[in-house]
C-alpha cells in the first residue's frame, strides 16, 4: 500500500487538503488583489469546517476566528482602495 496514493485518502481528507492548500495559495497572493484576501477568508472557513468535521474542534474554532479576521482585513482593504484609488504613471 502506497501511503502517498490519493486512492487511500477519504473524501474528508481530500477536502482538508484542498482547504489548507487554498489557504496557502491565497495567503501568498494577498498583495496582488483584495480578492485574494477574501478568498483566504473563505479558505479559512473551509478549513474550519474540516476541523469540526474531523472532530478537531480547537482547529475548527481557530480557523473560524482566522476567517473572521481575514474577512475584516478584506473589508478594510477594500474600503481603503475605494478611498485612495491607484493612479497610473505615464
Amino acid at each position: 500500500m502506497n501511503p502517498f496514493s490519493l486512492i487511500n485518502m477519504s473524501a474528508l481528507t481530500l477536502f482538508g487538503l484542498f482547504a489548507v492548500s487554498a489557504m496557502l495559495v491565497c495567503y501568498a497572493l494577498e498583495e496582488r488583489s483584495t480578492w485574494y484576501i477574501l478568498a483566504f477568508a473563505f479558505s479559512c472557513a473551509l478549513g474550519s469546517a474540516y476541523g469540526f468535521l474531523q472532530g478537531a474542534w480547537p482547529f475548527g474554532l481557530v480557523e473560524a476566528i482566522w476567517s473572521l479576521v481575514a474577512a475584516r482585513r478584506w473589508w478594510l482593504a477594500r474600503q481603503s482602495a475605494v478611498v485612495q484609488p491607484r493612479t497610473s504613471i505615464g
